[in-house]
């Protein structure tokens, strides 16, 4: 395989064996680890991963570094996280553009540099295809002709042309567990509305941008609308379960739309409390009462005295 594999990692024993599984003939498998403190390490160097560690600064920071830090054996490169997986089908299809390359009848100023991939999202042993439809995540890229903007959902920025990928890769993102679900979106809440500040200041509204015919430039702008609409999270709600036919993936689908709803009222909360710090000086028991104006009495006997008078 003329591609090389990045995987980010804390705390993965439990889910990185059966990853590594799936990645069986690829000779340059990349761990980047965020500190964890389990047996991750271990595992990853008996199954003859190549590792390296930092403090995790943000999504976007973090595959960054790695972008500007790491030497991979090859020019492709495709990320996956520890609670994902490969499969045969999409194996094929990157080993088949990786190839074209090697063969030297392709070029960055006519082929993609960069290609977005879906993924199939399993909750409750089903794949939730309308709750969670695939979507497009920035995967397989050139790490010298892409970087990542945001600490929560990066935005790839590529020097070259995008693609988008055929197959999906499969995504347990409930793997460890609903307490450890909310215990992550917790944190990522946190990411997420401090770029929803971010973009109420810095990012205006291009009402053309949600009409452009680049599918990725469509949702983001959608996704800029959004940060400004009232009752989000019920907007959430309603557009994952109701037009996006989430109702069709049964109780596993109406589950998955109000945890999403939760997420989004968690963004919600955190935006108004970054927005006025005196909420949270108030449950700290710190009053922000104005000064009281001086009396009348005490400005004339301050007045008096000024001029001398007894």
């Amino acid at each position: 395989m003329s591609v090389s594999i990045l995987i980010q990692t804390l705390n993965e024993e439990q889910n990185l064996p059966g990853l590594l599984d799936s990645l069986e003939g690829f000779d340059d498998i990349v761990v980047l680890d965020s500190l964890s403190a389990d047996g991750t390490r271990r595992i990853a160097e008996e199954r003859g991963c190549r590792w390296f560690e930092r403090a995790f600064d943000g999504r976007g920071p973090h595959q960054t570094w790695a972008m500007q830090n790491i030497d991979f054996k090859h020019r492709w490169v495709f990320y996956l996280d520890a609670d994902e997986r490969m499969t045969p089908e999409l194996k094929a299809e990157i080993e088949a553009i990786a190839n074209k390359w090697e063969q030297g009848s392709c070029d960055t100023s006519t082929d993609p540099a960069a290609y977005y991939c879906g993924r199939r999202n399993i909750f409750r042993g089903k794949w939730i295809k309308r709750a969670m439809p695939p979507g497009n995540i920035m995967r397989f890229f050139q790490p010298k002709h892409i970087r990542f903007e945001r600490l929560a959902n990066p935005t790839p920025i590529v020097d070259g042309k995008i693609g988008y990928l055929k197959n999906h890769f499969i995504h347990y993102n409930f793997s460890k567990g609903l307490r450890e679900w909310f215990e992550r979106h917790n944190r990522y809440s946190s990411y997420e509305a401090a770029e929803n500040l971010r973009a109420f200041e810095a990012n205006p509204v291009r009402f053309r941008n949600a009409f452009s015919t680049d599918r990725n430039t469509r949702r983001l702008e959608l996704k800029n609308i959004s940060f400004r609409m009232p009752f989000r999270p019920f907007i959430k709600f309603f557009y994952m379960y109701v037009i996006g036919r989430g109702f069709m993936d049964g109780r596993a689908g109406l589950t998955y739309c109000t945890l999403q709803a939760i997420y989004e009222y968690l963004i919600v909360l955190k935006v108004r409390e970054l927005r006025h710090p005196e909420l949270a000086e108030a449950d700290r028991g710190v009053s922000r009462e104005p000064a009281a104006a001086p009396s009348r009495r005490s400005t004339s006997g301050a007045a008096q005295e000024r001029e001398g008078t007894p």
